[in-house]
């Protein structure tokens, strides 16, 4: 009999089995017997590939920051933000020889640029904290029991058959994102098998497929320093300055996948009817005064040019045949005979590229996963459901979700170090 059984070897449950642990020893378990189950070949399969493979562990903002960039449930993290701090990450880190940095954003980063080094200094603390591993690992089921009218779990059994019994059981199996990793959505059939609500699934941090074809045009070209504006009608739910990229189906990049945390969802009331529309100013910095006397000089300089010839200053190389195509202005015309209309107009389209939101893209480039356990069914300071005893949640299977720039890894790190406190009392 294990005192804590943690079912998923990502970032939740490896901090699950890390404060579980350590937790059970405080209290006295001289040897407490914990176990991590991870279905794959290794742990932190998905860590690996987070932040291009630089791992983006957390972010260096102070914990209302945190909560700000979190866009669902925000308030059921006030616990467990405030138990284990994004401070408390780089201090684990750290002291198992995993130097780190903060770069733009607040974002942090092993100093080495290499996720491995995160993983490596978790493995080091598991050893030190006694947690047995077993990888190659996969779960059928839960081992959830009726007693006295109310639904327990006392294990888990596994897919070859064996049975492994534990007091509390943790479970951290992500979400479906990254399905190559090992996310395959077992922890909802896990979850519903013990009454739990799901909130329906969709890709999270995922990039834009547009109805127009511009963007194809355009494929691989990264702007800096833009601005994106994000329309459901005519409401505005995102607007923010950063880095974006074209892509062969549509809008990808850091501004995109932060934009698509805040997507409405599809069908639900009026939504299904209204287009989800994006602007895209390329000048940020600029009033539209300031860009038409700055378009004014450069004009001035190029009088006897093809208007296709006079955006080299103002604009990316690849940029200019799509901008003058959506100016309605030729390319051929001389840069004296474009009116004082056709100027303005210009200002106004590059102070707002549109484009049509069609749909996005699937799980298998989604960054998270939205939806998941509905977490009115899981106690925020424990972790531990509010439907089957002794059975704890964590990470990525909830219905939690935030922006792009670290914030996500340390829900997970939060929630599984709640959750394995929660399961060592």
């Amino acid at each position: 009999m294990y005192d804590i059984v943690v079912i998923g070897g990502g970032a939740a449950g490896m901090l699950a089995a890390i404060s579980g642990a350590e937790h059970l020893r405080e209290q006295g378990n001289t040897s407490p017997r914990v176990l991590l189950l991870e279905k794959n070949e290794k742990l932190g399969k998905k860590l690996y590939i987070t932040g291009k493979g630089r791992c983006n562990l957390t972010n260096a903002s102070d914990v209302e920051e945190l909560l700000k960039a979190v866009t669902v449930n925000y308030q059921f993290l006030y616990s467990s933000f405030y138990g284990f701090t994004n401070g408390d990450i780089v201090e684990l880190l750290e002291k198992n020889g995993c130097p780190t940095k903060v770069e733009r954003g607040n974002r942090v980063f092993p100093v080495s640029d290499h996720a491995s080094d995160v993983i490596s200094a978790l493995q080091k603390e598991l050893k030190c904290q006694g947690v047995k591993i077993r990888l190659h690992c996969p779960v059928q089921e839960l081992l959830l029991e009726k007693s006295e009218g109310e639904y327990c779990c006392n294990g888990v059994k596994l897919v070859s058959g064996e049975t492994v019994r534990a007091k509390r059981t943790v479970v951290a199996t992500g979400g479906c994102s990254y399905p190559s990793t090992g996310s395959t959505g077992d922890g909802y059939r896990f979850a519903e098998a013990g009454g739990h609500h799901i909130i329906p699934l969709r890709p999270g941090l995922v990039p834009f497929v547009t109805e127009e074809e511009y963007p194809k045009e355009l494929q691989g070209l990264s702007l800096r320093n833009v601005k994106l504006t994000m329309r459901q009608g005519k409401k505005v739910f995102f607007e923010e300055q950063g880095e974006m990229l074209f892509t062969h189906f549509g809008v990808s990049g850091p501004l995109v996948l932060s934009a698509s945390a805040y997507l409405p969802e599809p069908g639900k009331g009026r939504q299904k009817a209204v287009s989800v529309t994006g602007e895209i100013d390329v000048k940020p910095a600029l009033s539209e005064k300031q860009l038409d006397e700055r378009i004014l000089r450069d004009f001035d300089g190029a009088k006897n040019k093809a208007f296709k010839n006079a955006l080299d200053g103002l604009l990316p190389k690849k940029l200019i045949p799509v901008v003058i195509q959506m100016s309605g202005i030729s390319g051929e015309k001389k840069v004296h005979d474009i009116t004082r209309e056709e100027r303005q107009g210009l200002v106004q389209m590059l102070k707002g590229i549109p484009f049509t939101v069609a749909g996005v893209r699937g799980f298998s480039e989604a960054i998270i996963t939205k939806g998941g356990v509905s977490v009115k069914e899981i106690d925020p300071g424990t972790m531990e459901s509010r439907l089957v005893k002794q059975l704890h949640f964590a990470g990525e299977v909830l219905d939690l979700d935030a922006v792009t720039g670290g914030y996500n890894l340390q829900i997970a790190w939060s929630t599984g170090y709640a959750a394995g406190i929660g399961a060592a009392r």
